[in-house]
């Protein structure tokens, strides 16, 4: 595996584990007798900083906050911005 392997395979992974954390969130917002936990302040503190730029443009609907799905939106759109790039400069052949 040389470099450009490694950091395609590690923005991937970035990406997905971000994905996994903001739809964790999503659920725990359902569930505010969780919040309180440690596993969901743990998930509430490393994807406010992502979404709290989305939740300030982004009004709620009701009493729905859409943002983290535009957050979603936005970031599966810069993962394959930088994917497509890493393949590229060092010419990786992505299935």
């Amino acid at each position: 595996m040389d470099v450009g392997q490694i950091l395609y395979t590690t923005i991937q992974f970035f990406f997905d584990i971000l994905f996994l954390l903001i739809l964790v969130r999503i659920l725990l917002s359902f569930l505010p007798q969780f919040r309180s936990n440690a596993i969901a302040e743990m998930v509430f503190g490393i994807t406010e900083p992502i979404l709290s730029p989305f939740q300030r443009i982004i009004p709620p609907v009701g009493m729905f906050d859409i943002s983290p799905m535009v957050a979603i939106i936005v970031l599966g759109i810069l993962q394959q911005v930088l994917l497509f790039l890493i393949a590229n400069a060092f010419g990786l052949f992505i299935e």
